[in-house]
Formats: C-alpha cells, sequence, structure tokens
C-alpha cells in the first residue's frame, strides 16, 4: 500500500478553506468535463466523416485520457476543475508534473470504471482527512480549493 506524507499538503484542521466543498466540486468538474469529452468525441466522429462512430467507447476513452493528462499536466486542472475552482496537488503540495498527471488519469480511469472502485472512491472522498479518492490515494495527489494568487 501507499505511504505518501502529505505534510506538504494544506493542513484540513488548520486550512479548512482549502477542503470545503470539494467534494461537490469534483463531481460537478466531472460532469463539466465528460460533457465537454463527448462534444470532442462527436466531433472527432463528424470529422472522420462517421468512421470514429464505429469506435466511438474507444475515441471516448483515448480522448478522455488525452484531454485529462493535457490539462492536468498544464494547469493541474481539467476545465471542469478550473470552472469550479479546484486543482489537483501532489503529496508535496505542488501542481502535478507529466508523469503525474498521466499516473493519475490512468488510475483515475481504470477505477471509475468499476463500480465497487468508484462507490469506494466516493465513500473516501466524504470522509477521509484530505477528501482523497481510491485514485488520489493511490497517487498521492488531492484535489483543494484553488489558493488565491
Amino acid at each position: 500500500m501507499p505511504n505518501f506524507d502529505l505534510s506538504g499538503l494544506p493542513d484540513p484542521e488548520s486550512d479548512p478553506q482549502f477542503y470545503a466543498g470539494v467534494p461537490f466540486k469534483r463531481l460537478l468538474a466531472w460532469f463539466i468535463d465528460f460533457f465537454v469529452i463527448v462534444i470532442l468525441t462527436l466531433g472527432a466522429s463528424i470529422a472522420t466523416l462517421g468512421i470514429l462512430a464505429v469506435l466511438f467507447p474507444l475515441t471516448l476513452l483515448v480522448i478522455n485520457i488525452g484531454y485529462r493528462i493535457y490539462f492536468l499536466q498544464l494547469k493541474s486542472a481539467t476545465p471542469g476543475m478550473m470552472l469550479v475552482g479546484i486543482e489537483i496537488r501532489n503529496h508535496m503540495g505542488n501542481r502535478l508534473t507529466l508523469r503525474e498527471s498521466f499516473w493519475h488519469t490512468i488510475v483515475f480511469t481504470l477505477a471509475i470504471m468499476t463500480f465497487v472502485v468508484n462507490a469506494l472512491s466516493m465513500i473516501m472522498m466524504l470522509v477521509s482527512r484530505h477528501h482523497q479518492g481510491v485514485h488520489d490515494y493511490l497517487c498521492g495527489t488531492t484535489a483543494i480549493n484553488r489558493p488565491m494568487k
């Protein structure tokens, strides 16, 4: 089992503003991102004159992975996360690197494809100290409210 030292993250007891409402914001961000990913997948299907429509689930998966890795390494947040004001941070409190973005996306994608793991993730986000889902726990990451600049 991973054992990340999360002391680089804001402390939930002394800095609760970083975690206030984060589980709900993550859910809202997921719906926003899913909508955008479906639109991108439909666009790719139309642009290829329907060829990718035959492979819609695979195209959706590939676009989802590319979308999440790209935005997480760029801003440590997907567009949905940016809209609701949250970011993913690593166990040291830093924004994600390309490698961390890749692994976070892969583990998140595998977790969300399994009902039991997905349900456990949601419960963990509600009750764990840093509101981490299964994928966050395994990757040493968590979501926080975006710090003011």
